[in-house]
């Protein structure tokens, strides 16, 4: 008797299926959008200082909005396990790692798009607004465009990052927390550290290290921009190869 086995592409779309028929995926990347957008927005508008470039301040809420896919990530991988659902999921794919495969796709690349769209959005709509101080840029100046498309490919990555916290932790709490603990708090705790150590740790924290991708300018102490981009590339990757490990030799 044949076995019948899903194939990689029947696997995504069923993936995408449950993705797409959750209310809370698009409400959740609808308010990535927003925050991204309006937090722009008003930083452009509000502040006029000569510290920030145009760029800079389109980006304001990158850290807001990293929260928001982050956890639409863990809400894809860690839900199932609350619901039960996972049971189900594996029973169909026995080989059990493509389904954690097509839901980092699913989640990056749809963070991946709607980031980068909220990224221009957030120039385009902020740049009128600067205040006679700040220097306007246009897409053809020097890093607006890899800043920009990198603030979409950063923000899809930390909604990969979510996807493998919540299936290594199987809880949306813990996996949210210990996101929220990533983006917003170990980069304040390594300013109480003595002042030659936080100035070698921190270009390598992830946020520190994803966020080189955005600087237009590179400043002294801080990462190059492919370089930070990889480093965080390897803290997902690193968490994802935890996930999987405990996906193949955990019962659901």
């Amino acid at each position: 008797m044949s076995t019948y086995r899903l194939s990689a592409r029947g696997i995504l779309y069923g993936e995408w299926t449950k993705f797409s028929s959750l209310r809370s995926s698009w409400i959740t990347t609808a308010a990535a959008t927003v925050l991204l957008v309006a937090f722009g927005v008003v930083a452009s508008a509000a502040f006029d200082g000569r510290t920030m470039d145009a760029v800079g301040l389109a980006l304001a809420g990158n850290n807001l909005a990293a929260l928001a896919v982050g956890v639409l990530g863990v809400l894809l991988a860690a839900g199932e396990y609350s619901t039960g659902m996972i049971r189900s999921t594996l029973a169909a794919v026995p080989s059990r790692l493509p389904v954690l495969w097509s839901k980092s796709l699913i989640v990056g690349g749809t963070a991946l798009v709607t980031m980068t769209i909220g990224a221009f959005a957030a120039f385009a709509l902020g740049s009128p607004l600067l205040h006679d101080g700040i220097a306007a840029l246009g897409l053809g100046d020097d890093g607006v465009l890899r800043s920009l498309f990198g603030a979409g490919l950063y923000l899809g990555l930390v909604a990969v990052l979510g996807v493998g916290l919540g299936a290594l932790l199987r809880s949306s709490a813990g996996a949210i927390a210990v996101l929220a603990a990533v983006l917003l708090i170990v980069p304040g705790l390594a300013g109480l550290l003595p002042s030659s150590w936080g100035e070698a740790i921190s270009p390598y924290l992830p946020t520190n290290a994803g966020g080189a991708i955005m600087s237009l300018h590179h400043v002294d102490g801080t990462l190059g921009p492919g370089t930070g981009l990889a480093i965080f590339a390897g803290y997902v990757a690193a968490v994802l190869v935890a996930a999987a490990y405990r996906l193949r030799k955990a019962d659901a």
